[in-house]
Protein backbone atom coordinates (compact mmCIF):
# COMPACT_ATOMS: atom_id res chain seq x y z
CA UNK A 1 0.00 0.00 0.00
CA UNK A 2 1.45 3.37 -1.02
CA UNK A 3 1.51 6.42 1.24
CA UNK A 4 -1.27 8.02 -0.83
CA UNK A 5 -3.45 4.92 -0.55
CA UNK A 6 -2.88 4.79 3.20
CA UNK A 7 -3.65 8.50 3.56
CA UNK A 8 -6.74 8.03 1.39
CA UNK A 9 -8.11 5.25 3.56
CA UNK A 10 -7.35 7.13 6.80
CA UNK A 11 -8.99 10.28 5.40
CA UNK A 12 -12.12 8.43 4.29
CA UNK A 13 -12.33 6.72 7.68
CA UNK A 14 -12.09 10.14 9.34
CA UNK A 15 -14.69 11.67 7.02
CA UNK A 16 -17.10 8.90 7.95
CA UNK A 17 -16.84 10.05 11.60
CA UNK A 18 -17.83 13.63 10.73
CA UNK A 19 -20.21 13.08 7.84
CA UNK A 20 -23.73 14.43 8.05
CA UNK A 21 -26.02 11.80 9.58
CA UNK A 22 -28.46 12.13 6.69
CA UNK A 23 -25.80 11.45 4.02
CA UNK A 24 -27.28 8.57 2.08
CA UNK A 25 -24.41 7.43 -0.16
CA UNK A 26 -22.39 4.37 0.82
CA UNK A 27 -19.34 5.36 -1.24
CA UNK A 28 -17.46 8.64 -0.91
CA UNK A 29 -16.66 10.02 -4.36
CA UNK A 30 -13.06 11.23 -4.34
CA UNK A 31 -13.66 13.93 -6.96
CA UNK A 32 -16.92 15.42 -5.70
CA UNK A 33 -16.96 18.46 -3.48
CA UNK A 34 -17.35 17.35 0.13
CA UNK A 35 -19.79 20.11 1.03
CA UNK A 36 -21.51 20.22 -2.37
CA UNK A 37 -22.15 16.45 -2.32
CA UNK A 38 -23.78 16.73 1.10
CA UNK A 39 -21.19 14.54 2.85
CA UNK A 40 -20.24 17.26 5.33
CA UNK A 41 -21.47 20.70 6.28
CA UNK A 42 -19.28 23.78 6.19
CA UNK A 43 -18.50 23.59 9.92
CA UNK A 44 -16.95 20.15 9.43
CA UNK A 45 -14.23 21.84 7.35
CA UNK A 46 -12.77 23.07 10.63
CA UNK A 47 -12.58 19.47 11.83
CA UNK A 48 -10.74 18.55 8.63
CA UNK A 49 -8.24 21.37 9.23
CA UNK A 50 -7.63 20.10 12.77
CA UNK A 51 -7.25 16.52 11.48
CA UNK A 52 -4.70 17.62 8.87
CA UNK A 53 -2.72 19.60 11.45
CA UNK A 54 -2.66 16.80 14.01
CA UNK A 55 -2.27 13.74 11.81
CA UNK A 56 -0.29 15.07 8.84
CA UNK A 57 1.52 18.05 10.34
CA UNK A 58 0.03 20.59 7.93
CA UNK A 59 0.78 24.06 9.33
CA UNK A 60 -2.10 26.28 8.27
CA UNK A 61 -0.84 29.15 10.43
CA UNK A 62 2.05 29.57 8.00
CA UNK A 63 0.38 28.66 4.70
CA UNK A 64 -3.17 29.84 5.31
CA UNK A 65 -6.25 27.91 4.30
CA UNK A 66 -7.08 27.61 0.62
CA UNK A 67 -10.68 26.33 0.33
CA UNK A 68 -9.72 24.60 -2.92
CA UNK A 69 -7.32 22.37 -0.99
CA UNK A 70 -10.24 21.09 1.11
CA UNK A 71 -12.80 20.72 -1.69
CA UNK A 72 -12.58 16.96 -2.29
CA UNK A 73 -10.83 13.82 -1.10
CA UNK A 74 -8.35 14.08 -3.97
CA UNK A 75 -7.57 17.75 -3.33
CA UNK A 76 -6.90 16.96 0.35
CA UNK A 77 -4.64 14.06 -0.66
CA UNK A 78 -2.75 16.41 -3.00
CA UNK A 79 -2.28 18.84 -0.10
CA UNK A 80 -0.96 16.04 2.13
CA UNK A 81 1.47 14.97 -0.61
CA UNK A 82 2.73 18.55 -1.10
CA UNK A 83 3.27 18.97 2.62
CA UNK A 84 5.13 15.64 2.87
CA UNK A 85 7.41 16.69 0.00
CA UNK A 86 8.32 20.06 1.53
Amino acid sequence: MTDRERSRQELIDFLRTIQRPDYSHAVIDEESGLVESGLIDSLALLQIVTYLEQVHGVDFSERGIDPGDLRSVNSILDLIAREAAS
